[in-house]
């Protein structure tokens, strides 16, 4: 028998690395660059351009409507849509397009307002419970189990009845009933931040601590808080609504959507876009803060926001 047959075969020689041309090289990269290149849907573009229109309505209410809205027209109430009124007008003659309009801007102080107090509050509480120690972290979260224990819109209204109704009032309530869900989410964040491999290592060489929790551990916490914070803008707006329906928020005559509900309920029969004109923004808007805060979560990838 030959040497050559005896001879064994060794391994296969490792194929050339493709050529990478400069078009592929632009769209290498890892799984996440690739996912934050993704485009933009239509629906997804729908929604932020309701959302910016929004933010126009509450921020120049007057470069949209059409009329003041508290003019009182007493020779065309309860009027349908027309040329001169494109929704048509309430009981008292007033332009229900125009009262939206300027009523965004109370939805939108409101909403965003409590957004921010449970922003602030809830991020600030939820980095001390993960970094102050295991007595402080454990007072924390025992409080805010016992806090999302209750249903939010119900922590609202206890703490509008003790402070009273109004705008502002209103404000701090959705606020303080939303700051528990905050805490949860900011602490699991703080605390993951708190025990990786690079805060370790910059302690081990001698850093300040406070130093590194400030330069590393808020400023990787705080992406998660401000997506979660986008997603509940909408819920807040709804609760809002909620109390002003309730007559728990601005008073009348202030041009709120949650009000205008409340004001047209009594002419459904007759006059149903009283109701219906205020409710579709409402809806809108929540549907909006949604999709635009899943966009957000998306381009973030890996973040978990759900803390209840």
């Amino acid at each position: 028998m030959t040497a050559d047959r005896l001879a064994v075969p060794g391994p296969a020689p490792d194929p050339a690395p493709p050529t990478v041309g400069p078009e592929a090289r632009r769209f290498a990269g890892p799984p996440s660059s690739r996912v934050r290149r993704r485009r933009i849907g239509p629906g997804t573009a729908a929604a932020w351009v309701m959302l910016a229109l929004v933010l126009l309505a509450a921020a120049w209410p007057a470069f949209l409507a059409t009329h003041a809205p508290d003019t009182v027209s007493l020779g065309e109430p309860l009027a349908g849509p027309s040329r001169r009124h494109l929704l048509g007008t309430d009981v008292l003659g007033r332009d229900v397009y125009s009262r939206i309009v300027y009523g965004a801007r109370w939805s939108v102080v409101i909403g965003l307002g409590s957004t921010a107090i449970a922003l602030v509050a809830g991020g600030l509480l939820g980095m001390v419970a993960a970094t102050a120690g295991r007595l402080v972290g454990e007072v924390v979260m025992r409080v805010t189990d016992v806090l999302l224990a209750f249903p939010g819109l119900l922590l609202a209204l206890l703490v509008v009845a003790v402070l009273g109704p109004g705008t502002v009032n209103a404000t701090v309530a959705i606020g303080c009933s939303a700051a528990p869900g905050f805490i949860r989410l900011a602490r699991g964040q703080a605390a993951a931040i708190r025990d990786s491999s690079y805060v370790r290592a910059a302690l081990m060489f001698g850093h300040r601590r406070a130093t590194v929790y400030l330069r590393h551990l808020v400023p990787n916490a705080l992406p998660p808080l401000l997506v979660f914070a986008t997603v509940y803008a909408g819920a807040a707006l709804i609760a809002g609504s909620s109390l002003s329906f309730l007559g728990l928020g601005p008073r009348a005559p202030t041009p709120e959507w949650g009000a205008m509900l409340a004001e047209g309920r009594t002419y459904v029969g007759s006059a149903w876009g009283l109701t219906v004109y205020p409710g579709v923004a409402v809806a809108l808007t929540v549907i909006c803060c949604h999709v635009v805060g899943r966009d957000l979560r998306r381009r973030f990838t890996g973040m978990a926001i759900d803390v209840r």
